[in-house]
């Protein structure tokens, strides 16, 4: 007679009921009781019909990259709404529809699963025009980054950059790589208009990059106004003036 198989989580792991977890954190995190695990600790999937939650069972993300990819959007969107100081494991696991065991398999705590998330937003999200022209480059690019602020991978980055998270192991670096590396992708734009003759040779891409990008940041961080498509044209004009008439560099 063979035996009953174990149970298993969304990535095909043994779950928390009774069958060990070498990855799964001790102490507050392990079932009590005398070797029967606590409802809140199991997944949806393993509750008796009467402990399940009024919304349902949590739905099935797959495996794999899958789960990979819910659970890093889920991260984001907990810190967009939520900020650092609020975000847990537990409550990414549940937006992204996992036991929170899926989740300390794949990253060890809530701050490495935080540079993962944004590790993932550098070179993402802003594409870089090359229409011709500086001004409408400028322009698709400004919109671009509006959006971007505007959106849940934009207010995550501006949270953690406004939260105790930069002192945090590899917070401070990943930050500083997705600032680099908008303003890197973004210099060519500036190149190209030097080469075109339509800004003046000498002047440093990275500063008119800048000068367009911190009316858009002031808005958000500051002021608190609304960061749209006539904001992000307004900063595109002071950029320009600016570069063109000796403003920058």
């Amino acid at each position: 007679m063979s035996a009953e198989s174990p149970s298993v989580d969304a990535d095909g792991h043994p779950d928390a009921d009774g069958h060990p977890d070498a990855d799964r954190p001790s102490g507050a995190d392990r079932p009590s009781g005398a070797g029967r695990p606590d409802a809140a600790d199991l997944p949806p999937e393993r509750l008796p019909a009467a402990e399940l939650p009024a919304t349902g069972r949590r739905p099935v993300v797959g495996r794999g990259e899958k789960v990979r990819a819910a659970v890093l959007a889920a991260t984001l969107t907990e810190l967009a709404e939520m900020r650092y100081a609020a975000l847990t494991v537990e409550s990414v696991a549940r937006r992204a529809g996992v036991h929170k065991t899926t989740v300390y398999r794949r990253w060890k705590d809530r701050d490495a699963l935080i540079v993962d998330a944004l590790a993932g937003q550098i070179a993402m999200d802003i594409p870089i025009p090359d229409t011709g022209t500086v001004e409408e480059d400028l322009r698709l690019l400004a919109r671009g980054l509006a959006a971007w602020l505007r959106g849940p991978a934009g207010a995550a980055v501006l949270a953690v950059m406004l939260s105790e998270a930069v002192e945090a192991p590899g917070v401070a670096e990943v930050r500083s790589r997705i600032f680099d590396d908008r303003l890197r992708r973004a210099e060519p734009i500036v190149t190209r208009a030097v080469a075109r003759g339509e800004l003046p040779a000498g002047i440093d891409p990275a500063d008119v990059i800048k000068a367009l990008a911190a009316p858009l940041y002031f808005r958000v961080l500051i002021t608190g106004e609304p960061v749209d498509d006539a904001a992000a044209d307004r900063a595109v004009t002071a950029a320009l003036a600016a570069a063109r008439h000796g403003g920058l560099g």
